[in-house]
């Protein structure tokens, strides 16, 4: 008799799933989303991350275990809290939901798929797979935009770069832990699954924007890109100096071909441009000359970690 193919429900049978959820003011939307989350995992864990309102309360009367920041840390710390929480309980997978209602909780089993059976370390719910949502255009310009920003920056690409819909393996509980205060930690998980070899799929979900958003969308964009650019500057120096620097460089010495020409052809120094061209010249040194340093000092410094972690 030919096996059944294993379904994704019957596959998080199998497993104990955590599902997480940062949660910063929420009280409206928590309550329904711990109890749908409650029908497809083990255990759901809110980190009450300095709400001012009843969100704590809520949940926890939902039936989720709550930890609570006494202030607003951001949804960096807050996910580095469920983490250790998550893996204190030996999740065998543990998945982020955002607290707002926007991700349907009983896409959970298709997401959790990939890492149950060990095809990947990182499953993201992609929005942009396969267009399932009513999403507005200017979000879908705005995610493009973070996520071409993304891509461009960490080396590593998705199709949705700002998914809180995700789902990680042991290994990724145990290797990620995030640096950035706001919303750019998705972004974050970018860098650190490039950096730490974690393999990570795309999965097709569904997103649903009934009410306005909370934060402005500008304001909430551009946190993104300032925590980008840091994240472009701690993980890959060379780039963040390099371009830039290379730039220059050229610049100053095409400038200073300029003054040859000059020079050759009327016997004058033009004493204006060939400034220009030597300060070009050397600030593109120096700046990549910076990059390259630190990207010789980053790379010791992460196989020194990896060698005490041995």
């Amino acid at each position: 008799m030919a096996m059944q193919e294993t379904t994704p429900e019957q596959l998080v049978e199998y497993c104990r799933v955590i599902v997480i959820i940062p949660a910063y003011n929420e009280e409206r939307f928590i309550g329904s989303v711990v109890l749908k989350a409650r029908q497809h995992a083990d255990t759901v864990i809110v980190v009450d991350d300095g709400s001012s309102d009843d969100t704590a309360a809520v949940a926890e009367a939902a039936g989720a275990v709550v930890v609570r920041h006494e202030e607003n840390r951001g949804k960096g710390a807050a996910l580095n809290t469920a983490f250790r929480e998550a893996r204190a309980m030996g999740a065998g997978v543990v998945v982020t939901v955002d607290g707002d209602g926007q991700h349907r909780c009983d896409e959970i089993g298709t997401l959790v798929e990939p890492i149950l059976s060990g095809a990947a370390d990182m499953a993201v719910g992609s929005r942009f797979l396969e267009v399932k949502s009513d999403i507005p255009a200017w979000r879908i310009f705005g995610q493009h935009s973070l996520t071409l920003a993304t891509n461009l920056g960490s080396g590593f690409s998705l199709t949705d770069s700002q998914s809180g819909f995700r789902a990680f393996s042991p290994r990724a509980v145990r290797t990620l832990a995030f640096n950035s205060a706001g919303f750019s930690v998705e972004s974050e998980m970018q860098f650190l699954a490039r950096e730490h070899g974690l393999r990570v799929v795309e999965v097709p979900i569904t997103c649903s924007y009934d009410d306005p958003p909370k934060r402005n969308p500008v304001a909430h964009g551009l946190q993104v890109l300032n925590g980008m650019m840091r994240l472009v500057g701690q993980h890959r120096p060379l780039l963040f100096f390099g371009v830039p620097g290379l730039a220059s460089l050229l610049f100053g010495l095409l400038w200073g071909l300029l003054v040859v020409d000059i020079y050759s052809r009327i016997h004058v120094l033009a004493f204006g441009y060939a400034l220009i061209a030597v300060l070009f010249t050397l600030a593109g040194a120096l700046t990549l000359l910076t990059g390259i340093i630190l990207h010789s000092i980053r790379g010791l410094l992460v196989e020194l970690k990896e060698s005490l972690e041995r």
